[in-house]
């Protein structure tokens, strides 16, 4: 594959009558093929480039996911130009205009939902010539165009012009930029990195590498379509397969995109879905509260019956050796009387899971691996394209992130940059055709990132004898103790998380100081439904004592002797636990766009209740903080449910 040009019309050639793209509108999935999908593609180019687009220009996209997202992004590399995606997720007018004005975007694709937030910045965005909006709706007469009169002019411009929309397609070559793709820039001003026609093409062959697609493959791709992992695993990858993608049906609020999504899922009927742990986790909730509401007896059973799949599948790398053969009987019983059924919620066809994002606890590995739709856990970063490694149906360790791509060098370094030798702990350094050109305008970040031809990836982690990367943490997130030993928090924090139905989201903290803390936030409808069950007085002390010490409780059973109690260091484990009366979100910028906990801002605005919960009164669960804080959950004056 020379660029993404040529893929897109290699997989044409060859799937022309396929269908790749399905999409609701609202009655129903309906699919375009390959060829039809071009067509659309070629028209829109056209239309570019009739406005004057050349090659090099950069148009911005801002469009929930839809067909019209990918004929957007190919009719705008078929024009020469360079497509900087912008996440749905933005809606800070500042966020949306750095990186319009940054990057020198002379147009804007967006559609009806989003064209709002272009509307309130237009005095702002003196580049920005053009607003191109996908969707029939009264527009602004001066600079506003509609997606199907710029295919109109296209279909002109092709048949006056077909020699120079040729030559322009041709020029396209294999370093030239396909994407500026920005981060979340929440901790500064967001980086565009660079992604050339080379990065991507090489990405997708690695990732061929490791995972098989078959032409009748479908999936739903639940994952915003500007994500790094979703774009290329996605939108790529099943391209060049011949295989279909479908967007979940739009929706006005978070209820109502909830309940599209689990019909969609049952619709669409997906062979795989791209997760994050975020999305993965309340399917495991769904399951588990499902179970607990056919009874105590079903609920034992159910219990029982993970254990024996967790003991057949071990890690994967092991499955069925051994004695453990003599139990598959036992598990075919038990995924007749269980495991299938919830398979079918997923409407029947599903045979696994790619997670990607972020560490993903074992355990949580473990229970999806037991209902028979593993999650092969990958690593990447949009620096890559994104691919780094990921485990697949074929090979997989649970707990790594798999093995290392085709075609990629990988090392682990010290802080000094010496390779270290398999087994110890350091520094993920790639090099390949997938790492990106750079940062855009950023001469300093690239350098610090970019050494060699070296990517620097800022994440902890180690090789296995048997070629598996384990990736351990960011090493700004490492908790450090007074002793200046570190150590990654966040396998911690997910596994507080997903697997207690009593915490929603957890921060742990340490700066050099005699302990660790942890910052809960948690769910309070489970929390409710525990106190309700214990017949408590509402606003009673003893349902204040109650409702903190099985916050607490959850913590403890990661202490030696107890249920988790393997499965971390003791030493890291917190000894002080603060109650938050706020999740983590968007909106207040303490997760970013890839739903991870921005941790500066978290320490930002909870530092005062940081430096208490290192006293002698913050240390105890029960203290004042912590009393009025489950007082003001439990009586509804907020709710992180709720504000989610």
């Amino acid at each position: 594959m020379k660029t993404l040009l040529h893929f897109f019309n290699q997989s044409v050639e060859s799937f022309h009558d396929h269908i790749y793209l399905w999409e609701n509108p609202g009655d129903g999935y309906r699919g375009i093929t390959y060829g039809k999908t071009k067509e659309q593609v070629y028209r829109f180019a056209a239309g570019l480039m009739s406005l004057g687009i050349v090659k090099g220009d950069r148009i911005a996209l801002l469009s929930e996911a839809r067909n019209d997202w990918v004929i957007a992004e190919f009719g705008i590399l078929f024009s020469g130009a360079v497509n900087v995606p912008l996440s749905v997720r933005i809606n800070e007018p500042a966020e949306i205009t750095f990186r319009l004005n940054h990057s020198g975007a002379r147009m804007v694709v967006v559609s009806a939902s989003q064209i709002s937030k272009i509307r309130k910045i237009r005095t702002v965005l003196p580049r920005v010539e053009k607003i191109i909006v996908l969707d029939e709706m009264p527009l602004d007469p001066n600079d506003e165009l509609s997606f199907e009169d710029v295919c109109r002019s296209g279909d002109a411009f092709i048949k006056g012009k077909e020699d120079v929309f040729k030559a322009n397609i041709d020029s396209v070559t294999p370093d030239d930029y396909a994407n500026i793709s920005y981060t979340s820039g929440t901790t500064s001003d967001p980086k565009g990195i660079i992604l050339t026609h080379r990065n991507y093409c090489a990405n997708i062959e690695q990732g061929y590498s490791l995972m098989d697609i078959s032409s009748n493959y479908t999936t739903l791709l639940i994952l915003p379509w500007d994500h790094a992992f979703a774009h290329t695993a996605g939108i790529y990858c099943f391209m060049g397969k011949g295989a279909s993608i479908a967007s979940v049906q739009a929706a006005k609020t978070p209820i109502e995109a909830l309940k599209n999504l689990s019909k969609n899922i049952l619709e669409i009927k997906p062979f795989l879905l791209f997760s994050v742990p975020a999305i993965a986790k309340n399917f495991k909730k769904s399951v588990e509260r499902t179970v607990r509401a056919q009874g105590v007896l079903s609920e034992s059973l159910f219990s029982f019956a993970l254990k024996v799949a967790y003991l057949y599948n071990g890690n994967g790398w092991n499955k069925g050796k051994g004695f453990k053969i003599l139990l598959k009987p036992v598990l075919s019983l038990f995924d007749t009387l269980f495991f299938r059924k919830f398979r079918e919620g997923f409407g029947g066809r599903l045979e696994f899971f790619i997670g990607g994002g972020a560490l993903l606890d074992i355990e949580f590995q473990r229970f999806f691996y037991a209902i028979g739709i593993p999650m092969m856990q990958g690593y990447g970063l949009t620096e890559a394209s994104p691919f780094i490694s990921s485990n697949s149906i074929r090979m997989h360790k649970l707990g790594s992130s798999g093995l290392v791509v085709a075609n990629l060098d990988l090392r682990i370094c010290d802080e000094n940059g010496t390779d270290l030798p398999r087994g110890e702990k350091g520094e993920i350094v790639v090099k390949g055709e997938n790492i990106m050109a750079g940062y855009w305008n950023n001469e300093e970040a690239t350098r610090e990132t970019l050494k060699n031809g070296w990517l620097h990836t800022g994440d902890m982690g180690y090789l296995d004898p048997d070629g598996f990367l384990y990736v351990l943490g960011r090493f700004k997130s490492l908790l450090i103790a007074d002793d200046g030993e570190k150590y990654s928090p966040e396998g911690m924090e997910e596994a507080f998380s997903s697997q207690s139905r009593f915490i929603e989201q957890c921060m742990l903290y340490n700066n050099q100081d005699p302990f660790t803390i942890a910052l809960v936030v948690p769910n309070i409808d489970a929390i409710r439904q525990y106190l309700r069950e214990k017949e408590t007085s509402p606003g009673s002390e003893e349902e204040m004592h109650l409702a903190l010490n099985k916050i607490n409780h959850e913590i403890q059973e990661y202490k030696i002797g107890n249920k988790f109690g393997e499965m971390f260091p003791q030493r890291w484990l917190p000894s002080a636990v603060g109650i938050l009366e706020e999740p983590f979100t968007e909106e207040n910028h303490m997760l970013n766009f890839q739903l991870k906990t921005v941790r500066g801002r978290v320490v930002e605005r909870y530092g005062q209740k940081i430096h208490y919960l290192h006293t002698p009164a913050g240390k105890n669960i029960f203290n004042e903080q912590n009393t009025l804080a489950m007082q003001a959950l439990l009586s509804g004056k907020f709710s992180p449910m709720q504000a989610q």
